[in-house]
């Protein structure tokens, strides 16, 4: 499961993705900052919003493993699973998960560029 430190990591976004590294950012308000950046690396399985709030991480169930086994053909070396609060139209939790080589967790004020 991934650790995070103490913080109020509110909103998330996916700040930047190349098909290869993505980098989801997160804080109690996005509009000019954000604090918190959770990097994977070599993503294999990307199942979530660009946008969300107050993510519940999890272990990946023994199904959403096997899901992603299958379509990889093996099992990658981290599997990051957290369910969604429900958006309208929508019942239960929203299930996500990322599969990747590696991931990290870094700390530290990043401003954000502003179009204008």
């Amino acid at each position: 499961m991934l650790e995070l430190p103490d913080g109020p990591w509110w909103d998330w976004d996916i700040q930047s993705y190349d098909s290869s590294r993505l980098c989801l950012a997160a804080d109690h308000d996005l509009t000019y900052s954000h604090r918190l950046e959770v990097v994977f690396t070599d993503v294999a399985y990307l199942q979530c919003p660009t946008q969300f709030t107050e993510p519940v991480f999890r272990e990946p169930t023994p199904a959403e493993r096997d899901l992603v086994r299958r379509y990889l053909g093996e099992d990658p070396p981290v599997i990051v699973a957290f369910d969604l609060e429900a958006e309208i139209g929508w019942s239960g939790p929203l299930p996500c998960l990322i599969a990747a080589e590696t991931v990290e967790v870094t700390v530290g004020r990043v401003d954000r560029t502003i179009a204008g």
